[in-house]
């Protein structure tokens, strides 16, 4: 489309004039470019509402995105067919520094009858054996706002309990509603403070003020098409949306589709400077970026899509959503951006447009930073990318230290929260694992003989099987345990927080011991649910990798005629990636002292890092093969290095920043990613792309395309 659209022609021609030559074929250029901005316009019209509407079709259960065949999944569809109702448990801790008045406590729960959101009876209080706290079971109804039922809770605790004393609301429905509000800055300011981020860099970059505005254009146009798309795939049901994955959306798009932008910017501008009209100059543009633009985006693509390999339907998700996003920050790239750039033309560039430049000497290399810098790769190569590697792989050891074998539920959202500080007042007072329990599906007829087994496990609190009521079977006269389709479930509390690594390891010791005793039985629960999300998302690494290795080496592999010179460059960013990883966890254990890491932490990093940081060593070596064409390929590499490094060192800068901007997110995976992928992109940028990998061609010479015709040639 983008070559019928912005074909060279003779002349640039005056509109109106008919009897000109090349009239014709510039007001059908006009024509053409001015539609294609109205299409976007009227994408971003539509689109920008639709951004509010991401919310209606999120859900941010963690238990949703569990495998179908992990055990705690299988766990919970037995579960549902035990349940009474949809309510979601919510957890009160009334506590104070003296005994409590267990009177005024009852007269609290009394209050709370005609709560808003309540659906069913309120259990307790149960008094704590120290008498200095109070437990009672709120059921929330599960068709409201978990966030809006739980605030109303708040409320009315804090005007009712005793003078003294403090309530707090954990417990599943608590953390539930504490994540939602972690996810609210979601929709506007993690948005907004990436743009502002972005707009700034341009304005520095460029000293312009119509350029920045039209390259950000481009990147809300392409998030709005990108945005249509994800709210019909989770609406339809193909996807399942949540708050992280709409976060990494918008910071992805935004990031990508700038670098895009800069990319075919960067040639527009040396067209224009080589005296080109605005038609010829948005057409070289156009020809001379939609090669590696193409191939940067199918490399992210690719990297993203193979995460519908994953068995965690979280990680499975983030494929789609993250590609769709690409492509159309691929489109709007070669599309909207050199439209717009051919209908402003020079104007683009005001107060300072393109000043005209003679073409380079065979030897010579453009002034400025960038062309001292190429100089000093050429005359130190072997020096540079052996120093520069050796670094690089003492910064990887630290990958070692990096713990990603899951967060307690309690700490994945940043600073205090009422949820975390019930969970911590209730495992002073009461057994940790109160509020939320194990259930283990268990045979009829086995069910009364394995409550006692049960309790003998180390790490257990207490355990009852279910009756119809959903209160404790045989705890009174007359009581039997609930029977679905020949089998009984069995609740068990444990002794420790349901998110502690204690309370895993009593989790396997009661499955293997369930598994022996009845091999049909399942153990699930909120401990269940995170212990099988950590072990899957391991799974995924060791399965994922090699996929997304793969794919990006055939992309370049096709891109650069080559078969050594793409080895090199994903072994360089094989590197970059893992000092990112290790400097990254030295910041983690070290500075933030963060208790751990998402399991899906490294995967996410993996396909970001790999698959961006190879962006930049295409937009380098596509411009290196370039110049080595006519200059051969030592001197091609310094060519390309000097004349691509304000670009790509922009864009590093504009996509390190957006990530960043994760960072006020109060969500531990978030800010843990966004400084991973901010810190890897711009150790990429500024010393990979920079130096290790141009003095390590400028090193290998000719030879580095082999086994194609210019590596034989030169």
């Amino acid at each position: 489309m983008g070559n019928q659209i912005l074909d060279a022609g003779a002349g640039t021609g005056r509109l109106g004039n008919k009897h000109r030559p090349g009239t014709g074929k510039a007001v059908f250029r006009a024509v053409l470019a001015v539609a294609l901005v109205a299409i976007w316009l009227g994408v971003a019209g539509v689109g920008g509402p639709t951004f509010g509407k991401l919310g209606d079709v999120q859900t941010n259960d963690q238990a949703a995105f569990l495998p179908a065949t992990a055990e705690a999944t299988r766990a919970l569809e037995w579960q549902a067919k035990f349940r009474t109702s949809d309510a979601i448990p919510a957890v009160v801790v009334i506590a104070g520094e003296s005994v409590l008045d267990q009177a005024a406590i009852k007269d609290v729960v009394a209050s709370l009858k005609d709560l808003k959101g309540l659906d069913g009876d309120i259990v307790g209080p149960f008094a704590s054996e120290d008498g200095l706290a109070a437990q009672l079971l709120v059921p929330l109804d599960g068709n409201v706002e978990v966030d809006e039922a739980v605030d109303s809770l708040r409320a009315e605790l804090a005007d009712r309990i005793p003078e003294g004393t403090r309530a707090y609301v954990t417990g599943p429905a608590g953390f539930s509603a504490d994540l939602v509000e972690a996810f609210g800055g979601i929709d506007g300011v993690l948005l907004g403070v990436a743009l502002g981020a972005v707009f700034l860099i341009l304005l520095l970059v460029y000293r312009s003020v119509l350029l920045p505005v039209t390259v950000l254009f481009t990147s809300v146009a392409a998030l709005c098409a990108a945005i249509l798309a994800v709210y019909f795939m989770a609406q339809e049901g193909w996807i399942r949306l949540d708050g992280q994955s709409q976060g990494i959306l918008s910071i992805l798009v935004i990031g990508a589709a700038t670098d895009y932008s800069l990319l075919l910017v960067a040639r527009h501008k040396e067209a224009l400077a080589g005296g080109q009209g605005r038609w010829e100059a948005a057409a070289t543009a156009w020809k001379r970026s939609v090669e590696p633009i193409l191939a940067s985006g199918g490399t992210v693509t690719a990297g993203l899509l193979c995460l519908l390999f994953s068995d965690l339907n979280s990680n499975k998700a983030l494929g789609p959503i993250g590609a769709s996003g690409i492509i159309f920050s691929i489109f709007a790239a070669l599309t909207f951006l050199p439209a717009a750039l051919a209908l402003l033309g020079r104007a683009a560039y005001w107060p300072f447009p393109p000043k005209p430049q003679a073409p380079l000497g065979p030897e010579e290399l453009p002034a400025g930073l960038w062309g001292r810098v190429a100089g000093f790769v050429g005359r130190h190569p072997r020096s540079i990318w052996v120093l520069t590697a050796l670094v690089l792989a003492a910064g990887a050891l630290g990958m070692t230290q990096l713990k990603a074998s899951g967060v307690p539920q309690s700490e994945l959202v940043l600073g205090q929260t009422d949820s975390r500080d019930g969970q911590i007042a209730l495992g002073e007072h009461f057994p940790g694992g109160t509020g939320s329990p194990l259930f283990a599906i268990v045979d009829e007829a086995r069910a009364a003989d394995l409550v006692p087994l049960v309790e003998d496990v180390n790490g257990v609190a207490s355990a009852y099987l279910q009756a119809a009521d959903g209160g404790p079977a045989l705890a009174r006269a007359g009581g039997e345990p609930q029977v679905v389709e020949g089998r009984s479930l069995l609740s068990i509390t444990l002794g420790d927080a349901a998110d502690s690594d204690a309370a895993k390891s009593t989790l396997l010791d009661l499955r293997r011991l369930l598994h022996h005793e009845d091999p049909g039985s399942l153990v699930g629960g909120t401990t269940a649910t995170l212990r099988d999300t950590a072990t899957t998302a391991q799974t995924d690494l060791v399965k994922i990798i090699p996929l997304v290795l793969g794919a990006i080496l055939v992309i370049l592999m096709l891109l650069l005629r080559s078969i050594l010179a793409p080895v090199l460059l994903v072994a360089t960013t094989l590197l970059s990636y893992g000092t990112a990883m290790g400097v990254s966890a030295w910041v983690f254990n070290g500075i933030f002292n963060f208790v751990g890491a998402d399991p899906s932490v490294p995967l996410f990093g993996f396909v970001f890092l790999v698959a961006l940081g190879v962006d930049y060593n295409i937009f380098l070596m596509t411009r290196v093969r370039e110049e080595s064409l006519e200059h051969g390929t030592r001197a091609g590499v310094l060519r390309g290095l000097a004349v691509t490094g304000g670009v790509i060192t922009s864009a590093g800068v504009v996509l390190a920043a957006t990530f960043a901007a994760l960072g006020i997110i109060p969500i531990m995976f978030l800010l843990q990613l966004g400084f991973i992928v901010a810190f890897g992109v711009l150790l990429d940028t500024l010393v990979v792309r920079s130096l290790l990998v141009p003095a390590l061609i400028h090193d290998l010479g000719g030879k580095v395309w082999w086994p194609s015709k210019l590596g034989r040639a030169r």
